[in-house]
């Protein structure tokens, strides 16, 4: 019961935070709810099987991107579903043809489709409507940009926690661990990871598609940034990312960092950037909340 009703009593505290701050203050939070939601939906497929992928920015562009073409022809609900769609369907082909790649291999495909998506849509832009850019004009406030990520973000922690507790979360840990053995024990390989898949790239196009009213301007190089790819995993992989909040708790305080390194050191920041992800990876590889784990449950047997 209290694990159901403290984190809806936290949710609505969230939500009434933005008649508290400043616009700045609504645009952190804008990016911290974005970032909780970009690393929860990653750490849906990935923090289970264990398949590091790098192609969230794949999804995320192609929704802002849909927002970009249809937002003129299509009421603002119907763009969102059609985003989620575009994503669902990419993300099926993309897993019935990539999905039995493992390690080194998947992570290097990831990372390629995002640039193969960024130039297909350049090519088009350039070679077909003759022009690079497209203007984003909706009637969206920055608060109601801000309530749909913390819904969305919301959704996306209540649908892993059901995941984890269902079937598919089981299979999608038998995979993580070996494959061989998951085989063996009757498994669908393809059609586990494939409908976690979708339903990670599904969160990750509709949190490009919600974001992109504030872009006001796409294009591209904008939306298709690999930075955001990187810092999704980076945050999954701090807070724990086979655990429930531990893309949240990594993703809070990265953002705050991340914004901070930009601001205060433009030309170096991507080499602190990096830095941090090799820190990351080699201070905490199981994520903060397994740490901390191990260091209470060491102090604990220490005492007895």
């Amino acid at each position: 019961m209290i694990r159901t009703v403290l984190p809806l009593i936290a949710l609505a505290l969230l939500a009434f935070v933005p008649f508290l701050v400043s616009d700045y203050g609504l645009g952190l939070l804008i990016g911290a709810a974005t970032y909780v939601t970009l690393a929860s939906a990653w750490a849906l497929f990935s923090g289970q099987t264990h398949y590091i992928s790098l192609a969230t920015v794949a999804f995320y562009g192609t929704g802002a991107y849909t927002v970009a073409v249809l937002n003129e022809a299509l009421p603002y609900g119907a763009v969102l579903l059609c985003a989620a769609l575009i994503g669902g369907a990419m993300a099926l082909i993309v897993g019935l043809s990539t999905l039995r790649l493992r390690g080194v291999y998947f992570v290097i495909f990831s990372f390629g489709l995002a640039e193969l998506v960024r130039q297909l849509i350049t090519w088009y832009e350039v070679n077909v409507t003759g022009t690079l850019g497209r203007y984003i004009f909706l009637e969206i406030t920055s608060r109601q940009i801000y309530w749909q990520m913390l819904a969305l973000g919301a959704a996306t922690i209540a649908l892993t926690a059901w995941v984890n507790r269902s079937r598919l979360g089981m299979a999608l840990r038998v995979i993580g661990d070996d494959e061989t053995v998951a085989a063996h024990s009757g498994i669908n390989l393809a059609r586990v990871k494939i409908i976690a898949f979708v339903l990670s790239a599904v969160i990750l196009t509709l949190a490009g598609a919600i974001t992109s009213p504030r872009y006001v301007y796409v294009e591209p190089s904008i939306v298709f940034n690999p930075t955001i790819s990187f810092l999704t995993v980076i945050m999954a992989l701090l807070g724990g990312a086979n655990r429930l909040w531990g893309p949240a708790l990594g993703a809070v305080p990265l953002f705050l960092v991340f914004e901070w390194l930009s601001s205060n050191f433009p030309d170096s920041y991507p080499i602190l950037l990096g830095l941090l992800f090799i820190g990351v990876v080699f201070l905490f590889p199981s994520g903060l909340i397994a740490q901390a784990e191990t260091l209470f449950r060491g102090r604990k047997e220490a005492k007895e």
